[in-house]
């Protein structure tokens, strides 16, 4: 199995853990209706936290390797490769940081409610946060 299958079955695996679980009950802020457990979107906050503090430094490994090949090879076009791959992926680590931002403009545009806004707090922030009560 490659690398993306198992990764994939793996947040799968997560997700399903979480989905199946009994004991759902509605989070404060979240639309009648809707049973979501706590753990759900405490775990979704902690992977954005992650990808926010894996992604920079990410960035400087990857790019500095990428640089430092090129120096290494001490070729011209080895070096402006090393260059043009360091900023398409400082481009795509931009837009991972956006996508927050993004999510919360597409939310706001479609829902109009403020329990909704509150409830996607929940999924970025942790049902812990003091900035997602009302």
């Amino acid at each position: 199995m490659n690398k993306k299958k198992i990764i994939l079955l793996a947040a799968f695996a997560l997700i399903c853990t979480f989905l199946f679980q009994g004991n759902a009950f509605a989070l404060d802020g979240c639309p009648s209706g809707l049973d979501i457990d706590n753990k759900i979107p405490d775990t979704v906050s902690l992977i954005v936290k992650i990808i926010f503090i894996v992604v920079p430094i990410l960035l400087v490994v990857l790019g500095s390797m990428d640089l430092l090949k090129g120096v290494f090879a001490q070729k011209e076009d080895e070096i402006k490769k090393g260059q043009q791959t360091f900023i398409k992926r400082l481009i795509a680590g931009v837009l991972v940081f956006f996508v927050y931002a993004i999510v919360k403009l597409l939310i706001s545009a479609v829902a109009g409610d403020e329990n909704v806004m509150q409830c996607a707090c929940y999924f970025i922030n942790g049902t812990n946060d003091s900035s997602c009560s009302n």
